[in-house]
C-alpha cells in the first residue's frame, strides 16, 4: 500500500513517513504543491495525505487540478478548523478531512478506512491455494493455521499476492513496499523474503515463495514440490 503525503512543513513531513513507514505503508513525499501534484499525476497511490496550507500552490489547488485527471482518495490536514473551511475543501473533492493538531493513530485508522472503501482489491479476503489473506483484518492463515506476520511482512506478502505469477526483482519490491531506491539497501528485501518464506512455507509440501535466479521473486502454485 502506497502514500503520497504532500506537507511544506520538513519536520512534519519527517515525523509522518518516518511513522507511515513504521506501520508497514510505502511512502512517498513532496515539500510543495507543484512536486506533489506531478507525483499524484504520475505516480499509483493509494491515498494522498495533503496539507492545506503549501507555498505557491495550496492544498485546495492542487485538490482541484488532481481532480479532473485523478481520483486517488485524499485527506486533507488543516490548522483551519471552521466548518465553510471544510465545506470547500469536501466539495473539492476530498475524502476526508482532518484538523491539526491530530493524532498520529487517528490519521492512520482514517487511511485505512479511505483504502478500504476505494476499490474492491481491498474488500475481501485473497487466497492462493490454502494461503488466504485478508487485506481489512490483517490476517494470514495457511492450510487454517493462522501466520503471524510483522508490518513489513504483511505488505510484502500482499504486493506479492497482488501481483501472483509475476517475478518481481528486488528493486521494485524495496520501492514498493520500503521506498527505498538505492541498490546498496536491497539486503533488507532478502532478509525479508527469507523470513517471510520460513513463516508461510515452512512445514508445508508445495512452497509458494519462489526466487528466480537472477530476476528476483514470484508467489504462484507450482506442480512441483520443491521450489
Amino acid at each position: 500500500m502506497k502514500l503520497l503525503v504532500i506537507d511544506d512543513d520538513a519536520r512534519a513531513l519527517a515525523y509522518l513517513g518516518r511513522g507511515l513507514r513504521e506501520q508497514g505503508f510505502a511512502v512517498d513525499t513532496a515539500a510543495n504543491g507543484v512536486d506533489g501534484l506531478h507525483l499524484a499525476r504520475t505516480g499509483e497511490y493509494s491515498v494522498i495525505v495533503l496539507d492545506g496550507m503549501l507555498p505557491g500552490m495550496d492544498g485546495l489547488e492542487v485538490l482541484q487540478h488532481l481532480r479532473q485527471t485523478h481520483q486517488t482518495p485524499v485527506i486533507m490536514l488543516t490548522a483551519r478548523d471552521g466548518v465553510a473551511d471544510r465545506v470547500q475543501g469536501l466539495q473539492q473533492g476530498a475524502d476526508d478531512y482532518l484538523i491539526k493538531p491530530y493524532s498520529f493513530t487517528e490519521l492512520v485508522a482514517r487511511l485505512q478506512a479511505l483504502v478500504r472503501r476505494a476499490g474492491p482489491r481491498e474488500t475481501g479476503p485473497l487466497a492462493l491455494g490454502d494461503l488466504v489473506v485478508d487485506p481489512v483484518s490483517r490476517q494470514v492463515t495457511r492450510a487454517g493455521q493462522r501466520v503471524t506476520l510483522t508490518a513489513k511482512e504483511f505488505t510484502l506478502l500482499l504486493t506479492l499476492l497482488h501481483r501472483r505469477g509475476q517475478v518481481l526483482s528486488k528493486t521494485v519490491l524495496a520501492e514498493l513496499v520500503w521506498d527505498i531506491h538505492f541498490d546498496s539497501d536491497l539486503n533488507v528485501v532478502e532478509a525479508a523474503i527469507k523470513r517471510l518464506r520460513a513463516k508461510i512455507d515452512e512445514g508445508h509440501a508445495q512452497k509458494l515463495l519462489h526466487t528466480v535466479r537472477g530476476m528476483g521473486y514470484v508467489l504462484e502454485q507450482r506442480s512441483e514440490v520443491a521450489g
